[in-house]
């Protein structure tokens, strides 16, 4: 039998809006404080009422960026370099290389991204959908662990991630990872299924096993079910706070506003910590370093 995971980032869906380190209000959270409740706490934070009306589109994003830079350094986004990325329906066909699922209004899936904390400012809201949810990874693990403890071992195992379309200055076809690791008694969790399906369907790269496509099947189904997810819906001003380590975020799909000006965006900005958690060695082919606090994650410059 394993022995489930016990931390403040163990939690189901209807425990967050109780978690006193959950929702505060935007001038109230120092740096410090969010560096050690991202790390230590439940992994999420939402900051309400960051002064949009103060600034126009473009002074916002660049409002955001300066303050994300008080909490830790700057990812690459693109291989351009850009740091900030606009999440909105930019209208790109499906078969358009530029396409990536958060600039569409389609349904996301759970995933993580490639950074230790994920920060999104929200400047305009849907007219309808495009609704958060998380889920703790870690209670996820405990899950799987208690069901189906054969998958959790698959979901240790590295699993192979196609090469982003947009990470052009990565020379790797691809890259091998798990899902779930622990290093110095330190847990992580990592996962973006687009790319290993991708990596599935093209003849050059390994196939998935069935027991591979199973466990991948297991966790998302797990993590939709009823209660394990915590819904809401961010509003202009709401700055939220991923820990990607300790927790998957999806979005609902959306129907925007006739009004260009009023389409839905969200300014995204990806994080590398100075107080993050070492990651298993396998990391470092898609991060780069692994040892804590190290700068890592984002895309490759050209």
């Amino acid at each position: 039998m394993i022995d489930p995971l016990a931390h403040s980032a163990v939690w189901k869906g209807d425990e967050v809006s109780r978690h006193s380190d959950w929702s505060l209000p935007f001038q109230s959270a120092d740096p410090e404080m969010i560096r050690h409740r991202l790390e230590n706490g439940p992994g999420a934070i939402l900051l309400r009422g960051f002064p949009i009306e103060d600034h126009t589109k473009e002074s916002a994003r660049d409002a955001f960026q300066r303050w994300c830079d008080s909490l830790g350094h700057l990812l690459s986004q693109n291989e351009k370099g850009d740091t900030v990325f606009d999440v909105t329906d930019a209208g790109f066909g499906k078969d358009d290389p530029r396409t990536r699922g958060p600039n569409t209004n389609k349904k996301l899936s759970f995933h993580t991204d490639r950074c230790d904390v994920i920060a999104f400012l929200c400047w305009k809201q849907a007219r309808t959908g495009g609704e958060n949810e998380l889920v703790s990874s870690l209670q996820l693990y405990n899950e799987i662990a208690r069901r189906r403890p054969d998958l959790l071992e698959v979901l240790r195992e590295p699993f192979v991630y196609k090469r982003h379309t947009v990470d052009l200055g990565n020379e790797l076809p691809y890259v091998e990872q798990p899902i779930f690791s622990f290093r110095d008694g330190q847990f992580a969790c990592s996962f973006l299924r687009v790319l290993i399906d991708r990596a599935h369907a093209d003849p050059d790269l390994p196939n998935l096993s069935g027991q591979q496509i199973e466990a991948l099947d297991f966790l998302e189904r797990v993590a939709g079910e009823l209660g394990m997810a915590f819904p809401f819906r961010q509003e202009p001003g709401d700055v939220l706070l991923l820990n990607n380590w300790v927790t998957l975020h999806r979005r609902s799909s959306f129907e925007d506003f006739n009004d260009p000006d009023e389409k839905r965006c969200l300014f995204r900005i990806w994080l590398s910590m100075p107080n993050s958690r070492p990651l298993d060695p396998r990391f470092a082919a898609n991060f780069g370093a692994t040892g804590a606090g190290e700068i890592r994650g984002g895309f490759k410059t050209e």
